[in-house]
């Protein structure tokens, strides 16, 4: 039986301290805030997404993209729903979201705790490692209340994304004091930022479209989607599936531009034909007026002004080149990206410990054994739907599972 000391109460560390209790382990799980799980709260809008039925390698992001699969053939999707069921989370399921049934993140923090106490892992709150070091088989941990030592240490600190729910990037510092490298972390999962000036007119616009990356004006990505626009640029599902590409390429100095369709259910053609035909119907209407029910109010004053048509241009002076113009601008709107949000507003952290240092089928390090990282701290950053706390319950597993 080894002493085990597993830093951070998050949604990995709290997987491996189940796991590592129940293979007999004596645990501690070690926590800079003044309770456990409180990421894990603050997801799915409160309601926990806690894991997805569909589970491909495009849904994992990593330097190396065989590494998520990899772990997830050890604990994945179906180990999780049982895990998770046996605890007393009965699974809700819509379109391979998977909730508790209770649609309270409460409750999957709940009943975590209680098998944790009746596994009887020991739970220290507001303590903040400062330094960890190996000498001899032994692992010493600094803290603000003293030392710490143990035989195994399991390292779930997180990212740096949400550091009001505790990621706050120290993890990273304990990883590289012992050895490890690190991919640059970055905001995934977060808001685009833009310079233009229209963004203030547009703010609180809801609308579906889809979006193309590009990048040093090659294609990167794309999406589809509800896109929010707010008054420093855009948000939104596809956004955030998009910002991990955004955010790297900005950090390499490149140019980012995203291509917005407007109407993607038309094509160019009968796009150019329904706008044509809106501005025939009648001919003493505005511009603006013509395109009232087909876009938003302020969209379509935007749009106008982008494409070069005064809103109160008449229709009957609305000539073939401005509809080709317009039309262009519906859809292949060109938006430059300066930065993404910060930190503060990511979901999750893009970069970590690299993969290339880790044993994907135990999570144990490949430079000091007897160390385990787990979750956000790893280079893997999951797409939405609950593909990052999955991550964080099936390495947490395997690290656990593994001592």
């Amino acid at each position: 039986m080894s002493n085990v000391l597993i830093v951070g109460g998050g949604a990995s560390g709290l997987a491996a301290g189940i796991f590592a209790a129940r293979g007999g382990h004596k645990v501690t799980i070690i926590e800079h805030k003044d309770k456990i799980g409180k990421k894990i709260l603050a997801t799915g809008n409160g309601k926990c997404n806690y894991t997805n039925l569909v589970q491909l390698p495009e849904c994992y992001r990593s330097n190396d993209s065989t590494f998520p699969m990899k772990v997830l053939s050890v604990f994945g999707v179906h180990e999780t729903i049982d895990f998770f069921r046996q605890l007393g989370i009965y699974p809700k399921e819509r379109d391979g979201y998977v909730y508790p049934n209770s649609e309270q993140a409460a409750s999957v923090v709940q009943v975590l705790e209680m098998e944790l106490k009746r596994l009887k892992v020991n739970i220290s709150l507001d303590v903040h490692v400062e330094h960890i070091q190996k000498v001899n088989n032994t692992f010493k941990l600094n803290t603000n209340k003293g030392d710490f030592t143990a035989d195994k240490v399991i390292l779930a600190a997180g990212g740096c994304a949400s550091p009001n729910h505790g990621s706050d990037g120290s993890g990273y510092l304990l990883a590289k004091e012992l050895g490890h490298k690190l991919v640059k972390p970055l905001p995934a999962l977060v808001q685009l930022k833009s310079k233009e000036k229209y963004f203030k007119t547009l703010a609180g616009v809801r609308t579906e479209v889809y979006i193309q990356l590009f990048v040093n004006d090659r294609f990167a990505a794309e999406e589809k989607g509800e896109l929010l626009i707010a008054n420093y640029g855009v948000s939104g599902i596809p956004i955030f599936q998009l910002s991990r590409f955004a955010a790297k390429a900005i950090n390499e100095s490149k140019k980012v531009t995203l291509k917005i369709d407007f109407l993607p259910s038309l094509n160019w053609k009968e796009t150019f034909d329904l706008i044509t035909e809106r501005m025939k119907i009648n001919p003493k209407r505005t511009a603006e007026e013509s395109m009232v029910g087909l876009f938003n109010n302020k969209l379509v004053f935007v749009m106008l002004k982008e494409a070069g048509i005064e809103p109160d241009l008449f229709c009957e002076k609305v000539n073939k080149k401005y509809i080709t113009d317009l039309v262009n601008q519906i859809k292949e709107w060109k938006i430059p990206i300066s930065e993404t949000n910060s930190f503060e507003q990511a979901q999750v952290s893009a970069g970590g410990v690299n993969t290339a240092e880790i044993t994907p089928t135990t999570m144990e390090s490949k430079l000091v054994k007897g160390l385990y990282l787990t979750g956000e701290l790893v280079d893997v950053d999951g797409t939405c739907g609950g593909y990052n706390l999955q991550w964080a319950w099936s390495t947490g597993a395997v690290a656990g599972m593994s001592l």
